[in-house]
């Protein structure tokens, strides 16, 4: 099995098991990953829970389509972590139930939205900037995080979702399923008092396990 097989099968695995636990909805959210020639993505109006390797998009680097199903309209915002990421290999859009929760609130904090609750979001997420809301599709969605310039490894879309990267599909899903479960402890928590991390405990985090 060539490399680009196998991550095709990785995709429709790790799409299928997120959907499987509600971290998706019918057609919603969608997964690219980049491949030496491209990136690979799941199409438009697919479901995460039965997709057929085979017709898993294909784009070259520039963005023009080159085989399988047309790939998701929110194209845009995946290209935009590739260009300005270097390390990024994969990105992970939901419109999982808690964190897409959080990207509703008025009082959160915009540079940012997933607190150090635990070492675990700091490990794997790192700080996590709000956009503001655009239409699905928009093409300002790459725009923004492009102004970004490559600061954050993860975004809240204003009542949308998240968007997260990774080095590779894997640490791309576990990344995006740590900030659903921190963001479900947040609303959990919204009205009691709760003891973050302080700004020692994030450096020590960053220093022993590095950031992505």
């Amino acid at each position: 099995m060539s490399a680009e097989s196998k991550l095709r099968e990785d995709i429709v695995r790790l799409s299928k098991s997120l959907f499987d636990r509600g971290f998706s909805v019918g057609s919603a959210g969608n997964i690219s990953a980049a491949v030496e020639d491209g990136i690979l993505m799941t199409p438009t109006n697919s479901c995460l829970g039965f997709l057929d390797p085979a017709r898993i998009s294909k784009l070259d680097h520039d963005g023009n389509h080159l085989s399988g199903d047309k790939p998701s309209k929110e194209v845009f915002l995946h290209r935009a972590f590739y260009e300005t990421r270097q390390k990024t290999g994969a990105v992970v859009h939901l419109h999982s139930t808690f964190a897409t929760a959080l990207s509703c609130l008025t009082d959160i904090d915009p540079d940012d939205c997933i607190p150090p609750l635990t070492p675990y979001v700091v490990m794997r997420v790192g700080e996590v900037k709000l956009l503001p809301y655009v239409k699905p599709g928009d093409e300002k969605m790459g725009d923004m995080i492009r102004d970004l310039g490559g600061r954050y490894a993860a975004v809240l879309l204003a009542n949308h979702g998240p968007v997260v990267t990774g080095k590779d599909i894997t640490s791309a899903v576990y990344a995006a399923e740590e900030l659903e479960e921190t963001a479900k402890l947040l609303v959990l928590l919204k009205d009691h008092p709760k003891r973050m991390l302080s700004a020692d405990n994030v450096q020590e985090l960053k220093a022993v396990f590095g950031a992505y």
